[in-house]
């Protein structure tokens, strides 16, 4: 499995993103020693695509498959794709705020934690439906790591478009989410952009 293995905040400072994003409370105190370069029309796009790919910690070639699903449904493209990715599993976890990163609720997803509608997953980037119950399995409720993972989380806002109960770690999925319900900072018109070339 590849693994990215740069810094999170490194990543961050080079991509513009506040580390927030990720779940990642901590703050770099570090600037970028960048030259006030004027950014070409192609940059602007390729770091639009990298701030999406590195926020949901998918790869390239799963993000274009994303991409060309995204083009075939109907309405818009670039909307689709971030319903899409918003929609992973994996996210899920992390929105409902059992878990305080996205990449730590990959792994919680990895270790077969997980519950869609009473039965078992453990793909990470299973698209969740509108209607879907989604709970952390009852052997691992009772866990000291859950009741870490609250404490942080306690406080955190889940969207709408999920309704959760935090006492017994379970979730649903209320409707998909629309493009002004995610509060990323991704413009994902520039994205459409690049893969149209």
């Amino acid at each position: 499995m590849a693994v990215n293995r740069v810094p999170v905040l490194k990543r961050c400072r080079s991509l513009g993103l506040d580390p927030v994003y990720l779940g990642i409370d901590k703050k770099s105190t570090r600037q970028l020693k960048r030259a006030n370069r004027k950014m070409s029309e192609y940059g602007l796009q390729l770091r639009e695509k990298q701030k999406a790919k590195f926020i949901y910690g998918v790869l390239e070639k799963p993000f274009r498959n994303y991409y060309k699903k995204a083009d075939q449904k109907p309405g818009q493209t670039g909307e689709n794709l971030m319903i899409m990715l918003e929609t992973r599993l994996d996210n899920v976890i992390f929105r409902m705020g059992l878990a305080r990163t996205r990449k730590e609720a990959r792994q919680i997803v990895d270790h077969k934690h997980v519950m869609v509608n009473g039965k078992q997953v453990n793909i990470p980037s299973y698209l969740v439906k509108a209607g879907d119950v989604i709970e952390i399995k009852e052997k691992c409720k009772g866990s000291q790591r859950y009741k870490d993972i609250l404490e942080v989380t306690g406080g955190r806002l889940v969207p709408a478009w999920l309704d959760i109960d935090q006492e017994a770690l379970k979730g649903e999925v209320k409707a998909l989410p629309t493009r002004e319900e995610i509060d990323v900072p991704v413009d994902e018109m520039l994205i459409v952009e690049l893969y149209s070339k």
